[in-house]
């Protein structure tokens, strides 16, 4: 096989690492068993390597690539946003509507299991836009007010999400099932709180981590998904219009507290979103290009697009908070 290259992807920034075939359309997976040390060691590094020049046959190939790392692919379980298996162990990209930017968060942060890794498959770029912006998590820990950071960190987070009704993902598309007893089961096994109103949909809460420590390099981490559960994430108008709808604060399509039940400032969410958008790094696909992150390490989001765009992912490796 011919020899392959790595250096920054961006002049001066060590996130992310771009390694690029000796020889374009060199097969991906083939290439992996004499990758495999120098994407170890960089991904632990960097937190994230771009795969360009190499070749990979679609979401079957990408599928084999991602598996190929020695742990089984996850399913999308408890998502929070709306996405299609494509094949198995593959899925879309969240399907939100193109105009909308989804800001940065690492995947499964609302939660107290998620993948250590997740890789991106860009089988077609927008025309425009569709970025998927990156960020060094252990950096937006470390330029966190220490006061806020302190504060999510003791405190930790909760998470309440009301299913369906029409303003959110229903109960059985999340928990892929149709049965209560299997709902209540799970959230027995995850310590989720749930409860069926009186109108037969699901609420749920759940504590979670605000700040986590890497189970392999140590590093503290920013990981919570506040900024996008609470109700100051929404433009003020649709803010407006659906507390109009709901009455009831608790009764929002999803929302976050303090872990103690408190309330979180807009303020505090304000302050976490600035140093968010201080630390994006973003770059255009090229078609055929596949995006490797350790989950905690780094945080992904995506930008707005016009025109077609098919971008997907696979998870693997979970782990669970302790």
């Amino acid at each position: 096989m011919s020899a392959f290259s790595v250096q920054p992807l961006i002049d001066g920034k060590t996130l992310p690492m771009l390694l690029r075939a000796g020889e374009a359309g060199q097969p991906l997976g083939e290439a992996l068993p004499v990758l495999r040390a120098t994407i170890d060691r960089y991904l632990t590094d960097s937190g994230g390597i771009v795969f360009r020049d190499f070749s990979l046959g679609g979401p079957d190939a990408f599928r084999a690539f991602a598996a190929g790392f020695g742990h089984p692919l996850l399913t999308y379980e408890f998502g929070s946003t709306p996405r299609s298996q494509v094949t198995s162990g593959v899925y879309t990209s969240t399907e939100y509507p193109p105009h909308q930017h989804i800001p940065l968060h690492n995947e499964q942060a609302y939660t107290r299991d998620w993948p250590m890794k997740i890789w991106f498959y860009c089988m077609q770029p927008a025309l425009e836009g569709g970025e998927t912006p990156i960020a060094d998590s252990r950096a937006i820990y470390r330029d966190m007010p220490p006061a806020v950071r302190e504060r999510f960190a003791e405190k930790g987070v909760m998470y309440v999400r009301n299913y369906g009704n029409g303003l959110d993902v229903d109960w059985q598309q999340v928990f892929g099932t149709d049965s209560r007893s299997e709902v209540e089961a799970y959230c027995a096994r995850q310590d989720i709180e749930c409860e069926w109103k009186e109108d037969g949909e699901l609420r749920t809460r759940q504590i979670c981590q605000g700040t986590a420590q890497h189970p392999i390099t140590g590093d503290w981490v920013w990981f919570n998904q506040a900024h996008l559960f609470h109700v100051s994430n929404l433009e003020p108008e649709v803010r407006e219009s659906l507390l109009d709808v709901v009455e009831d604060e608790a009764d929002l399509p999803r929302n976050v507290l303090y872990g103690d039940g408190s309330t979180i400032e807009d303020e505090t969410l304000s302050t976490v979103r600035t140093v968010l958008e201080k630390h994006k790094i973003s770059f255009p696909w090229q078609a055929g290009d596949v995006v490797m992150l350790d989950n905690m390490l780094t945080a992904h989001a995506r930008a707005p697009f016009k025109g077609p765009r098919k971008v997907i992912v696979a998870m693997a490796e979970a782990h669970r908070q302790g």
